[in-house]
């Protein structure tokens, strides 16, 4: 067995080690079939917007991704302002599985030809997901609901409903919806359905549903929108099973921005409903025993696991001895949070736990402050 290096040497060989990682992590570039078109594709991919394809945009592009990507897993469209989740962010590009670009052409007010750089980023799920819990992130669960879209637009000739053979009218919708972390469905828009309009502009959701038993779930988001001065305005309404789950408005001078909010307002709505909120801890600095810790190697495949945890800030060395070594750990979302992340781990599995009464008064449970270094 060999013995423990003195605890500064481990201290510069943890630094040597952060910064051979930080040289090997970098995340690849995706290779594609020519003429393909990259774009993000479920929960754990985003696409943003940057000025270029330098290492600086690119990497303020991974964290602004991340961001949406928490947010999609959340469904809390503010999740990146929360508490511990800027830190991970700024190490964003650890959780990156693969990127690309696209270049998207536009045209100005004046006519001119615009182009727009694309950055198209996919996650590793198992390390988002681990971020999550150890954050304390609610996790809105997979498969998610495909609600009925019900909208009927006034532009000044008399409202209209909007169905699949119009589904480029609601494309700000939808796609609003999708940058959320969900899917909207259209009614056909048949004779009978678009007789609905009516229904539908006077906020009869129950008239509404009875013509969305056809589709499933028993969903609606239904919306009306229309002219208001030099505007737009509409009002929504989002119906589960019957029960009106939330109402809202928007007035916007834009009408994309207008519809926008209706996705906004449904999955704000959702998440409230069926996001799950783990347990946690409050945060604070613990002691941590690791066993079976036998050399350098030992201490430098933990110490960069540790590092890579968004939920530890710091570490600080207290002990060692043949085969153990104890750290101080300041954690941000508590013993829970750590033992989360560690059972989904292969490096570390817990030996004893310690009694820890529950914040609401329920029995205490065991929280691990004992882990073998596998």
């Amino acid at each position: 067995m060999r013995s423990i290096p003195h605890l500064a040497r481990l201290a510069a060989g943890r630094l040597l080690l952060g910064l051979a990682l930080a040289a090997m992590a970098l995340p690849a570039l995706a290779q594609r079939v020519e003429g393909t078109r990259a774009e993000a594709r479920g929960i754990y991919a985003a696409e943003v917007p940057v000025s270029s394809q330098g290492p600086a945009d690119r990497s303020r592009g991974f964290a602004r991704a991340l961001g949406e990507v928490l947010g999609k897993l959340s469904g809390d469209r503010n999740i990146a302002s929360s508490d511990g989740v800027a830190a991970a962010l700024a190490r964003a590009g650890d959780y990156v599985d693969g990127y690309d670009y696209r270049q998207d052409e536009g045209t100005s007010a004046s006519g001119a030809p615009t182009f727009q750089t694309t950055l198209v980023v996919r996650f590793d799920e198992q390390g988002v997901d681990e971020l999550a819990a150890a954050l304390g992130i609610p996790v809105w669960p997979v498969p998610r609901p495909k609600p009925v879209l019900w909208l009927a637009i006034d532009d000044g000739s008399g409202p209209r409903l909007v169905g699949e053979n119009h589904e480029s009218v609601a494309r700000p919708l939808t796609a609003r919806a999708v940058e959320r972390g969900y899917r909207l469905g259209l009614p056909a828009g048949s004779a009978a359905e678009r007789a609905v309009v009516g229904a539908i502009w006077r906020g009869d959701t129950a008239a509404v549903a009875l013509a969305s038993a056809r589709y499933s779930p028993p969903m609606q988001l239904v919306g009306k929108l229309y002219r208001q001065g030099s505007g737009w305005r509409a009002d929504w309404i989002f119906v589960d099973d019957g029960r009106v789950l939330s109402s809202w408005s928007a007035e916007e001078r834009d009408a994309r921005q207008a519809l926008s909010a209706g996705a906004d307002g449904a999955a704000d709505a959702l998440a409230a409903r069926y996001a799950q909120a783990p347990d946690t801890d409050p945060g604070g600095n613990f002691r941590i025993t690791f066993s079976g810790v036998e050399g350098r190697d030992d201490y430098l495949r933990l110490s960069a696991w540790l590092q890579g945890l968004a939920m530890v800030n710091d570490i600080t060395p207290l002990r060692a001895s043949a085969d153990a070594l104890e750290l101080e750990l300041a954690l941000s979302t508590g013993l829970s949070g750590f033992a989360r992340v560690a059972e989904r781990s292969d490096l570390v599995v817990p030996v004893d736990g310690v009694p820890d009464a529950g914040a609401d008064g329920t029995e205490p449970s065991a929280r691990p402050t004992h882990y073998r270094v596998l």
